[in-house]
């Protein structure tokens, strides 16, 4: 039998109504999301399932958002079928969810330091400074090229997120942004797509909020993983808790190496890879990395239970 790994989103799959369902059919699910409004002194809950979609879309809401949104699903999953999966990964936010999974932080810790990381995040480029672009079909090592031939001191941009064969977002500074959309455009690339984001999400101009995060992070208590974890900044697995928490300040200020990611945990016997969160951007990714590999989608009770059928008959 093949393996298992659990997948969980980061930001931009936050939707309205996201967890309301599940809180509505499972208590679990919904103390969930009571742990998290208690612990953060505001209504995240009331955000999640009701908006405005402006205040939901604010870095510092977002990821205590996705977080919350996916360890509830993950619970009311738990609870339906014990599942103990081989790998667990998240794309850039979502290694907190699966940091939680695996037994490596409380959610309570994660809930309060995801929100420090989207404030960090936010203050560390003043708004208009830093842009991100998705740039579709043009090979990574072209598109490396063209990022190292625009930047320089004070114009950087730089690969961000290497999400599938076919998407590869950059960020840095605006200008610089443009410039290499443009280039990357003349490359070859079939489209480019500039993203509504509030910074440079994954660059070297993330530094600030990575210095910041690690001071935060040296108050929480992080424990050796219980099942592998697949870090975006190695795509390797990796279980101590000293080197978690390093992989973490890391990632703040370097590229998801999500394609990568898929990878090793298809080159280590994974055949079913389970998303577990809003949206089911993963999966798409995924099939991108492999078609042929099973990528399933829990983001609410029709799906949690759709997911557990297709489970029960792998095991």
């Amino acid at each position: 039998m093949g393996k298992i790994a659990l997948i969980f989103p980061g930001q931009g799959s936050q939707t309205v109504g996201m967890g309301q369902d599940i809180c509505e059919h499972s208590e679990t699910a919904k103390q969930i999301f009571e742990e998290a409004d208690a612990t953060l002194g505001y209504a995240l809950s009331e955000l999640c399932f009701h908006g405005p979609e402006e205040e939901l879309r604010l870095t510092a809401n977002t990821q205590p958002a996705i977080l919350t949104t996916s360890v509830a699903l993950y619970a009311a999953l738990r609870e339906k079928l014990p599942l103990t999966p081989d790998f667990v990964a998240g794309h850039s936010l979502g290694e907190y969810s699966a940091l939680v999974a695996a037994g490596a932080m409380s959610f309570r810790d994660a809930v309060t330091t995801v929100r420090k990381r989207g404030i960090y995040m936010e203050e560390a480029v003043p708004a208009g400074v830093g842009a991100m672009s998705a740039i579709m079909n043009l090979e990574r090592n072209k598109l490396d090229e063209v990022c190292r031939s625009v930047s320089k001191a004070g114009h950087v941009v730089e690969p961000a997120n290497y999400n599938s064969p076919a998407q590869i977002v950059i960020s840095g500074h605006a200008a610089a942004v443009a410039e290499a959309g443009e280039q990357a455009a003349e490359a070859g690339a079939r489209r480019v797509i500039p993203l509504s984001v509030s910074g440079p999400f994954h660059s070297s101009l993330m530094q600030p909020a990575a210095e910041r995060l690690k001071a935060a992070l040296s108050q929480v208590i992080v424990h050796d993983a219980s099942v592998p974890v697949v870090a975006n900044v190695t795509a390797e697995a990796v279980s101590s808790s000293a080197e978690i928490v390093e992989l973490l300040v890391k990632q703040v200020a370097s590229p998801v190496l999500w394609e990568d990611s898929v990878r090793y945990m298809l080159n280590q016997g994974v055949t079913t890879f389970v998303e577990v969160g809003a949206g089911s951007v993963l999966t798409g990714l995924v099939r991108k990395v492999d078609r042929k590999v099973k990528a399933i989608s829990i983001q609410d009770t029709q799906t949690l239970e759709q997911a557990i059928e297709q489970l029960q008959t792998l095991s």
